[in-house]
């Protein structure tokens, strides 16, 4: 403004005042909008309003919105009076490539990614996905094929992004969302055990509700608690550390650090208690065993990992031993152990109220072998599992569950040998991956990648008896496989620098 305006104004208005005048018209109106329009349009509307906002400032809060929002995939498909053209996800994964694509553009970039989005965490992933595409030559449906390919397809797109918009700290704020949304699902699953869901089907003990959050169904609730518990106590961990080094070094208290330890420290309860309260005993299985890992992969010696597993081990066998854990918890336990590592041959079995869960679960098992015979080196087609179950299925047992109930026979009666096999190397490289990026040199970095490891843990044991790519976890999953990639480029630095270390 030149000076002969500013003096044309009166005097108690000033440049400043001026710049402001926006932001006084835009909360006017929001002010209006919000009196005028229904509460839930309001609430919808200043939501997509902040989005956009944060969008403008920088593409990786939209990807914190997505780790977000995509969890709610199953409760706004049942509950929105009005379908969307896609699930919240998928919105939010299209919104996150339109805004990084603009930025590109605006900052006058390419738009195809950098050797910076180059890693072995997206070459082991990519691996697998062109393994498990070969099956389309199989595919009983392309449909469903398409679908399965195409989350696998995402993953890989969420890697790439995460590597390209990450380039210091900014994981902080991923792992920071990702907790925000499994803790706000656990608050929904604890009201719900307590009566807040109504559904008769869940009933335990004829007074509480098996919790399942905002996805439907318990099982993979307890999964996305179970997947989120070890980043949350590492984090927590590791911000506690951050706050003791801060203070030896300068001799004052970190607020902030302390903060975000407390933060990480309560959501982990929460998450634990969610995931009790799914009353998924392949949930429990998966988070016990997690947490032995975590506790495993903290020392930086190899002796150290052992003498902690083994105190852990003993302390697990006393309290088991000494009646110390409730007798319902006990009996569930004991009854994952003996589904999860069941393996007769269930065809003509006699079928009881207290054997049903398990003659169901081995049946599909048994139709997943029918179809991996049927087709050893391709399989059935990438997510083919239901659409072939009809041809391989057990007698009296006529519908599809949706897959396997164990993901590693799902994918080799879909995928054949050859997904299998890529689908196991996959897991081993990204495990040994972690297991190497523990040399970061920050400790909150470290500790992040501690609970990755218990995570990734946790996965192989659940999947033993469900399928967790499911419902947008698998956009969860895929922005932990960046938060992995990230933190080994900066602990290692590029490919090239990896091979030669």
């Amino acid at each position: 403004m030149t000076r002969t305006a500013a003096h044309s104004l009166p005097d108690f208005v000033t440049n400043k005042t001026v710049a402001r005048l926006p932001w006084l018209a835009a909360a006017i109106c929001a002010g209006i909008l919000a009196g005028a329009l229904p509460a839930q349009i309001a609430i919808i509307g200043f939501g997509i309003a902040a989005i956009l906002l944060c969008a403008a400032i920088t593409p990786l809060a939209t990807l914190v919105a997505l780790v977000i929002l995509a969890p709610l995939r199953a409760l706004i498909a049942t509950e929105a009076p009005n379908q969307l053209p896609l699930d919240i996800g998928q919105l939010s994964l299209l919104l996150l490539v339109l805004v990084w694509l603009a930025y590109r553009v605006t900052w006058k970039r390419t738009l195809l990614p950098t050797t910076r989005a180059v890693s072995p965490v997206l070459i082991a992933v990519f691996i697998f996905f062109c393994a498990a595409s070969l099956s389309l030559f199989n595919a009983f449906s392309v449909s469903a094929w398409l679908n399965e390919w195409l989350k696998w397809a995402q993953v890989l797109l969420l890697i790439i992004l995460c590597l390209d918009l990450v380039t210091q700290r900014e994981w902080e704020w991923l792992v920071f969302g990702i907790v925000v949304a499994a803790s706000a699902n656990a608050l929904i699953g604890i009201y719900e055990y307590f009566g807040g869901s109504g559904a008769e089907h869940l009933v335990i003990n004829e007074l509480f509700f098996r919790a399942f959050g905002t996805f439907g169904q318990p099982n993979p609730f307890g999964g996305f608690m179970g997947l989120v518990a070890p980043l949350a106590a590492a984090a927590s961990l590791g911000y506690l550390l951050q706050g003791i080094a801060i203070w030896r070094k300068d001799h004052r208290v970190s607020g902030a650090s302390l903060f975000a330890a407390v933060f990480y420290a309560l959501s982990f309860c929460l998450l634990a208690v969610a995931l009790i309260l799914s009353w998924s005993r392949g949930a429990w299985l998966g988070f016990l065993v997690s947490l032995l890992a975590i506790l495993f992969a903290l020392p930086r010696r190899w002796w150290g990992n052992l003498i902690l597993l083994v105190v852990a081990l003993v302390s697990l066998g006393l309290a088991w031993s000494t009646g110390v854990l409730p007798d319902s918890i006990v009996e569930r336990m004991n009854s994952a152990f003996s589904e999860t590592f069941a393996s007769s041959d269930v065809r003509g079995a006699f079928v009881t109220n207290e054997n049903y869960a398990l003659i169901e679960r081995l049946a599909h098992w048994q139709a997943a072998y029918n179809m991996a015979e049927a087709y050893p080196l391709l399989g059935v087609g990438f997510g083919n599992y239901e659409e072939a179950y009809p041809n391989y299925r057990l007698m009296f047992w006529k519908y599809p569950l949706g897959h396997a109930h164990n993901y590693y026979l799902n994918v080799f009666a879909e995928t054949g040998m050859i997904g299998f096999v890529a689908y196991s190397f996959m897991w081993l490289v990204l495990l040994w991956i972690t297991w190497r990026t523990r040399r970061h040199p920050d400790p909150l970095a470290r500790c992040v990648v501690i609970g990755l490891f218990g995570t990734w843990v946790y996965l192989a044991v659940h999947s033993l008896t469900d399928n967790l790519y499911v419902n947008n976890l698998f956009l969860t999953i895929g922005t932990m496989f960046g938060i992995l990639a990230v933190l080994h480029r900066q602990t290692f630095g590029s490919v090239r620098l990896l091979r030669h270390s």
